[in-house]
């Protein structure tokens, strides 16, 4: 009897679900950097506790918004390529379903199988479910399990927040004479974390992303902090 090959029926929902946490911690880091950024370079133009506050919160949430409008746009444009690309293919079912079983067992040929296995296989998966077939061999799409803008954006925007709040509280609670050295202590230590989650996440070496995350934060705050020192002791403004 020819062999069928068994798929994980929730693979491509375990994948997605990866992707959004992935995604989530990426969002977290960014709130990490860019706030720390913005608020190293204030502290490093003033020590005044009410000025801080006022640029954190308003970098954070601005940070926050445009990484929810960024993600939603972006994920919005990716489900809609993904629905025309069903209604393409659905339309070449109706027109011409023998046609595309022929191509379905072609696929299938080409990833080894012979012949007879290949032309059995397509027929068996074509008479479950045709269009989920050729979606899944052809375009690597599940049409039960699309992208979801909305999702995206409010994920983008609440991890944003989470990462950006460490820099944030790090400044604002911190002494004068210890806010610079807490704040940078707080945002490597939330930035080695979020390089190993990410490295753990995608199956990647976690030294590497770690350092990565660590050397680029640092340069990020010394750079950003010098900077503000610069035009807060040339007076501009």
């Amino acid at each position: 009897m020819p062999l069928i090959p068994s798929f994980e029926p929730h693979s491509q929902s375990v994948t997605s679900k990866l992707n959004w946490l992935r995604a989530g911690v990426l969002g977290a880091n960014d709130g990490l950097v860019s706030t720390a950024g913005l608020v190293m370079g204030v502290a490093g133009a003033t020590a005044n506790r009410h000025t801080l506050f006022i640029s954190g919160m308003a970098g954070m949430l601005a940070g926050a918004l445009s990484m929810a409008v960024g993600e939603y746009v972006s994920v919005s444009t990716q489900r809609d390529t993904e629905r025309a690309l069903i209604e393409l293919e659905t339309r070449e079912l109706e027109d011409d379903p023998d046609g595309e079983l022929l191509e379905l067992a072609e696929i299938y040929k080409s990833k080894g199988l012979t012949h007879d296995v290949a032309h059995h296989v397509a027929t068996e998966l074509t008479a479950r479910d045709a269009l989920a077939a050729h979606l899944d061999v052809e375009l690597g799409i599940d049409p039960d399990d699309l992208t979801n803008p909305w999702h995206a954006g409010i994920a983008s925007f609440f991890a944003f927040l989470v990462g950006a709040a460490i820099p944030l509280a790090a400044i604002l609670l911190s002494p004068s004479n210890l806010r610079v050295a807490i704040t940078t202590v707080a945002v490597l230590i939330g930035m080695g974390l979020t390089g190993f989650v990410s490295a753990q996440l995608g199956g990647a070496k976690r030294l590497p992303a770690v350092v990565r995350n660590l050397v680029g934060g640092t340069l990020v705050m010394i750079i950003t902090y010098s900077v503000g020192t610069v035009i807060g002791g040339a007076g501009i403004g």
